[in-house]
């Protein structure tokens, strides 16, 4: 942990900037932030990117302040404004990539390199392997067929040095304007190639799958210098007061890169967006505050999450769905077989730089490895597909050990993938080189006293950054982007950082966690809802409810029959006349988004049910879209979920409300007072139902009237305004009193005493904050209520319940029955 030279934020509140809202807008809602009690905007990418971007992640000019959101005028301005009202902003920083723009003359850099080739002093920004085939070309897949059928679309503009396709230009190499179309393509830097090539040809490194993202090499000095000069600037100007950091495990070094962000910022705050999974850690040498928070949002999931009823909802699932097990019937399964199937085919040309790199250093070895290219490509994709976590640290020495055992398991695994033992010491290569080591030897000694060249220092460095930069590239889309939607038994565990193979964690697993953030973390970023959830948090608290009544939830589904069922009609081939796992997720979408019947529910739902089984790619794909298949599931959304078949949903809903209103309630109580400093999405402080993207990145809107109404005694008159009087609370709690929650703060579980204390989550901050939660209330409900369960309140006090204004003396048992009677969650303070 580093701590921030500044004072840490006690919470901010993500903004989506786009041009339908811009600096101005953002500037327009800061009264109602400031008084809501956070401390900072967190905005998303500043810089200029690719018009009328929806994110920003598509950055074509790092050296500008992006003008349609106002340029940095408009961001001078918003700081300004919020400084006025006592708040700081924290930025969106894309380290990583640039976009591949249309045309590409919106990426200066990259117009030059594309001009140029590897003579331009540009060519050092971009991870491009110029040796890695086409003559020494970049390979643009950018065609809309295979080259010939394309030749009659490219336009010659000679006098502009321009080659035209389309609404694509791009610039012609000095002294080819003149030449035949033919030789023309073949005499430019870049091959204009079928945009179906990219998975197996590209040569250049870009972000995950996406081939108009472009990998940047900040590890250069000067492309850091040159690509950072602005953001530091406005850091040094005081416009900027902290960041958040984009991908990082895309990066070569992302300790390194840290290092020298810490030192240009001066130590300010910043978190990065690195997701852990299991019992990961954070690397302990990073120069940060420490991640975005996923860690914290499964903490929180989990605790919602009843796991006998989670286990008797997958054998409904099961039931009504049949799946195989690696295509949503078994977790692991499901994920290793889209792990291969990701690895072969959409990171083929990944793979393949990897395969070329080995090569080379196993034929310098002083005893060579005689080892077949097809039996490195096959260690590489059995070692890829074995990592648990993102990617591996080689030069980390935090991490040393632990990545090493890692992917010895890994390793171990791998051999039984061949047949012939000889030849699975390939494995034994891609494994020391993944660590980083010379071939055959642990500790770095090729065992014959040479000291390896420099082209074999640079192409065993290369080996072990690209090997770590691909397994992230593979658990991102293989988990996050393939299995999460092959395995919909509860979505609301189909989270980023979650795990839908063991979604419930208990209360022991959550103060655990609290504590080690608290000790080793205690400013890292904590969140719920991000723009890239695939649900919101409001979502998920009401899909949750479902693992506590999984019955129900068969019942309602086997009332509507074959109605449950979309039919898809035998002429898709492969579909089978139904599909009842795109159904079984259509039905638990429209629940979680609380979806009202009719065409608003279902222009919504249907969206995101058609993006799940894109990305799933079992029916249909992205690549390979089948319009008929997809005809059939946006009716069946229309007529089933969202129509007129929907009528169980509303019933269920209503049956439920109660205990939707804990899970909503006490998910947002711990994030707002648990260790670390807690971000919101724009929205979020009220109920927020949104799915996922392009959904819940709608330009945000604000309701300061109905915060103004609530701080002036009304009372509020749904969940929604009660939700907002609990996040305001909290954050104003945070704001008015940072020491009990911040850096030097501590963190102690309080336990419930009684037969249903497993129902209470609760702990104090500082001495001085109690936190009290109900989880799994409809279990609780159904055993018998509170019973005699009490809280023993710590000693000191008195205790003030900030929701209620309720006063409790220090040491007192409360009983729990009577504290959360009329609410499920409480919030004390002695102030």
């Amino acid at each position: 942990m580093t701590q921030p030279s500044s004072p840490s934020p006690t919470a901010t509140y993500r903004l989506q900037l786009q041009p339908d809202f811009p600096f101005a807008a953002a500037e327009r809602a800061v009264p109602h932030l400031a008084e809501l009690g956070v401390s900072h905007l967190h905005l998303s990418p500043v810089l200029e990117s690719v018009p009328g971007s929806t994110h920003g992640y598509d950055v074509v000019d790092h050296s500008a302040v992006r003008a349609e959101l106002g340029g940095e005028r408009g961001l001078r301005q918003l700081a300004a404004t919020a400084r006025a009202h006592g708040l700081g902003l924290v930025v969106d920083l894309v380290p990583n990539h640039m976009a591949v723009p249309q045309p590409a003359g919106l990426n200066g850099p990259l117009w030059d390199v594309l001009r140029h080739g590897p003579a331009s002093p540009y060519a050092r920004w971009f991870d491009v392997d110029w040796d890695g085939g086409h003559d020494g070309r970049l390979l643009l897949p950018v065609l809309g067929g295979p080259l010939g059928d394309e030749l009659p679309h490219f336009v010659v503009a000679a006098g502009d040095g321009l080659l035209r396709y389309h609404d694509h230009a791009f610039p012609l190499r000095p002294g080819t304007e003149e030449l035949p179309l033919p030789r023309l393509l073949a005499s430019q830097w870049y091959r204009l190639a079928w945009w179906r090539l990219a998975r197996s040809e590209l040569n250049y490194r870009r972000f995950f799958t996406i081939s108009e993202l472009i990998g940047v090499r900040v590890e250069d000095p000067e492309v850091f210098d040159a690509t950072h000069r602005t953001v530091l600037r406005l850091v040094r100007d005081g416009v900027i007061d902290g960041l958040r950091i984009d991908h990082p495990d895309g990066l070569v070094d992302p300790g390194g890169y840290l290092a020298r962000l810490h030192e240009g910022t001066g130590g300010r705050w910043t978190v990065v967006e690195k997701i852990l999974t299991g019992d990961e850690r954070l690397p302990a040498s990073w120069a940060c505050a420490g991640t975005t928070g996923y860690d914290a949002l499964r903490h929180i999931d989990g605790l919602f999450v009843c796991p006998q009823g989670s286990g008797r909802l997958f054998s409904h699932y099961r039931d009504f769905v049949t799946p195989l097990a690696d295509e949503g019937g078994d977790w692991e399964e499901t994920v290793r077989r889209a792990a291969y199937e990701v690895v072969t085919h959409d990171l083929a040309a990944e793979v393949e730089r990897l395969v070329r790199t080995a090569a080379r250093i196993s034929g310098r070895a002083p005893r060579p490895g005689d080892h077949a290219p097809w039996a490195l490509r096959q260690a590489l994709r059995e070692l890829l597909v074995r990592l648990p976590v993102y990617r591996p640290y080689a030069a980390d020495a935090t991490r040393a050990a632990t990545d090493a055992a890692m992917l010895g398991r890994a390793a171990a695994g791998a051999r039984g993938a061949f047949r012939v033992p000889e030849e699975a010491r390939a494995v034994d290569l891609i494994h020391d080189l993944a660590l980083g080591r010379c071939p055959d030897e642990p500790d770095g000694d090729d065992g014959h006293g040479d000291t390896p060249d420099a082209a074999d220092r640079a192409d065993r460095a290369d080996f072990a950054a690209r090997f770590a930069q691909t397994a992230s590239a593979l658990h991102a889309k293989s988990v996050e982007d393939t299995a999460f939607y092959r395995y919909p038994v509860l979505l609301s565990a189909c989270e980023v950082g979650g795990d839908p193979g063991e979604p419930a964690l208990g209360p022991d697993a959550f103060h655990a966690h609290c504590a080690r953030v608290q000790r080793d973390w205690p400013t890292t970023g904590t969140v719920l809802s991000t723009h890239d959830t695939k649900r919101s948090a409001d979502v998920r608290a009401r899909i949750a409810v479902l693992s506590e009544c999984p019955d129900r939830w068969r019942d309602v589904l086997g009332s509507m029959a074959e109605a449950a069922v979309c039919g898809v009609g035998s002429g898709v081939d492969g579909a089978g006349p139904t599909d009842p796992m795109v159904s079984w997720l259509a039905w638990q979408t429209a629940f979680g988004l609380g979806a009202p019947a009719g065409g608003a529910g279902a222009e919504r739902v249907a969206p995101a049910v058609l993006k799940a089984a894109r990305e799933a790619g079992l029916r249909t794909s992205w690549t390979e879209p089948r319009a008929d298949y997809e005809e059939a599931v946006t009716e069946f959304v229309h007529s089933g979920p969202c129509g007129p078949l929907g009528a169980p949903l509303a019933a269920l809903d209503a049956e439920l409300a109660p205990f939707v209103r804990a899970n909503v309630l006490g998910a947002a109580l711990l994030h707002l007072t648990m260790p670390g400093v807690p971000d919101l999405y724009q929205g979020s402080e009220r109920l927020h139902t949104a799915l996922v993207d392009p959904d819940n990145r709608a330009p945000a809107r604000f309701r300061p009237e109905l915060l103004a109404e609530l701080d002036g005694g009304a009372a509020p008159l749904d969940l929604s305004a009660e939700k907002l009087r609990l996040t305001a609370t909290a954050l104003r709690l945070r704001r008015r009193r940072p020491e009990w929650f911040g850096a030097a703060a501590s963190y102690e579980p309080v336990r419930a005493e009684g037969p249903a204390a497993d129902h209470c989550v609760a702990f104090c901050r500082s001495g001085r904050v109690v936190t009290v939660v109900t989880r799994l209330s409809l279990r609780l409900v159904e055993t018998g209520g509170w019973w005699d369960t009490g809280l023993r309140l710590p000693p000191g006090g008195p205790w003030r319940e900030l929701l209620t204004g309720r006063e409790v003396p220090g040491g007192a048992l409360v009983g729990l029955s009577e504290l959360l009677a009329d609410t499920p969650v409480a919030l004390f303070a002695a102030e």
